[in-house]
């Protein structure tokens, strides 16, 4: 009998190994299997029986080139997509020509979009304030028609879903999910109740994230007011004329785009200020450069988050679950209060460091400072992702096919030095705006639990557990 047994087992793996065609160790962790025999063992169905699919266009289809400043239309890139919902800092736009040629790829309210080439896995839903917009190639679109879509992408999202849809993961170097592999995800099913318990937390977070939208633009508006910048508008001629002495002599700088009036013109504006003016360098306590990391592990006990220049996001740092490092590996970790940026790819977007990540490490592709305790965090966060401190940080960014900012050039950005009634009235604006982010946060992460807590411990549990944070 245990001879038989033995080998009825090791039927049972050959079986399961002819199915996936996989023979990675990884594909057949004790805890992937053991969500899936939970899965499959109760009421589900496929992603396949439940959905249909729409692959990106080909990168030849659009040339990003061809981006616009602003307009109706959004193209959605695959560093746009996260977890829950779309990243609105810096999105891009196309012309309505280039939308109506690519209307196939068209978005609609509720579609959910996963990442399937570069960060894998990524699961967010289309909101009607995200449309109309198109999608790349890095995302394919899952377009839930049976089973309600905010129930599945809180499902994408729990760490059986993740790790089950991960774990599909195809390619040596340049990683990707295939189309056919999507289709075969399990997906637990759940009685409608349970199911809009789900929509409600939502929904609610997506009204409380909208508010504190509001909130963060109310306190940009204060401070550029503050500033006397609210109702500027910079000169849109080329090149200024100047001397060689005046321009090269000065800054080391030949090309001209280096040399628009506008910057000259944001740059006398902020010296102007009636509390005066000062270069990062001569305010900052102390400002460094993070450190690499070769590899990353899902978020567990002893790990610390790894901070990327990707993770900053309207002031803030936006937390990936599967990027997590070992702290006896680095030296470099940011403190409560630090203000970071990144170096490379999209320049000029900083956020500041809150007590729910202290401690974390960051990337070699990040700048961390600190400014005296005199000058609010959140304050100086929002000045300098305002779109005129973040032109003159592009200005200075050097580089000729990608552009790059090092200590160097960021400690000779100039910050007008605010005065402290006027900071502490845009820090509670700001403070507001984070405390319903938070809260938002908190909801979502909620239905993520509710579905892990589902599937482990059954539907009712699950409500209770709802009930009593509602309560709460």
């Amino acid at each position: 009998m245990a001879l038989m047994s033995g080998l009825e087992a090791v039927e049972i793996r050959l079986s399961k190994l002819e199915f996936s065609r996989r023979i990675d160790s990884e594909y057949y962790r004790k805890s992937l299997l053991k969500w899936e025999s939970m899965i499959l063992g109760q009421n589900h169905t496929t992603l396949s029986e439940v959905a249909n699919f729409l692959i990106g266009p080909f990168g030849s289809s659009y040339d990003t080139d061809n981006y616009v400043e602003k307009s109706d239309y959004r193209y959605i890139r695959g560093q746009d997509v996260k977890p829950f919902l779309l990243m609105d800092t810096e999105p891009r736009y196309i012309e309505k020509v280039d939308f109506e040629r690519l209307s196939r790829y068209a978005l609609k309210e509720n579609d959910i979009l996963v990442s399937v080439v570069g960060t894998l896995g990524n699961a967010c839903i289309v909101r009607d304030n995200d449309i109309p917009a198109i999608f790349s190639c890095k995302s394919t679109v899952i377009r839930i028609k049976e089973i309600n879509a905010h129930y599945v992408i809180a499902y994408l999202n729990s760490k059986q879903g993740r790790e089950l849809l991960i774990r599909k993961e195809r390619g040596a170097i340049q990683k990707g999910l295939n189309l056919d592999d999507l289709r075969l995800l399990p997906i637990p099913i759940f009685s409608n109740n349970f199911e809009t318990y789900i929509e409600s937390y939502m929904r609610n977070a997506n009204d409380l994230l909208d508010k504190a939208k509001i909130l963060y633009a109310t306190a940009e508006s204060c401070l550029l007011s503050a500033l006397g910048l609210q109702d500027f508008t910079p000169s849109t001629g080329p090149v200024a004329v100047k001397s060689f002495a005046e321009s090269f002599g000065a800054s080391g700088r030949l090309d001209a785009e280096y040399y628009q009036p506008m910057y000259e013109e944001i740059l006398e504006t902020i010296k102007s200020y009636k509390g005066g003016y000062s270069s990062i360098d001569e305010l900052a306590k102390y400002l460094f450069t993070g450190e690499y990391s070769e590899n990353y592990e899902n978020k567990s006990d002893g790990l610390r988050f790894y901070i990327r220049g990707t993770n900053m996001n309207n002031g803030q740092v936006i937390i990936d679950d599967s990027y997590y490092v070992n702290p006896d590996n680095f030296t470099r970790f940011v403190a409560s209060g630090d203000i970071i940026t990144g170096r490379v790819g999209t320049l000029g977007v900083f956020a500041e460091i809150c007590d729910n990540i202290d401690g974390a490490v960051y990337s070699d592709n990040v700048l961390c400072f600190r400014l005296p305790e005199q000058y609010i965090p959140s304050v100086y966060t929002l000045l300098l992702n305002t779109k005129f401190m973040r032109a003159l940080v592009e200005r200075a960014s050097r580089g000729s096919v990608q552009q790059r900012l090092n200590q160097e050039t960021l400690r000779g950005i100039i910050v007008p030095l605010i005065e402290c009634e006027a900071q502490q009235k845009i820090a509670h604006a700001v403070q507001q705006s984070f405390a319903l982010r938070h809260k938002s946060d908190y909801l979502l992460e909620s239905a993520k639990q509710a579905v892990e807590m589902a599937i482990e411990q059954g539907e009712g549990t699950a409500i209770s557990w709802i009930d009593m944070q509602t309560r709460d």
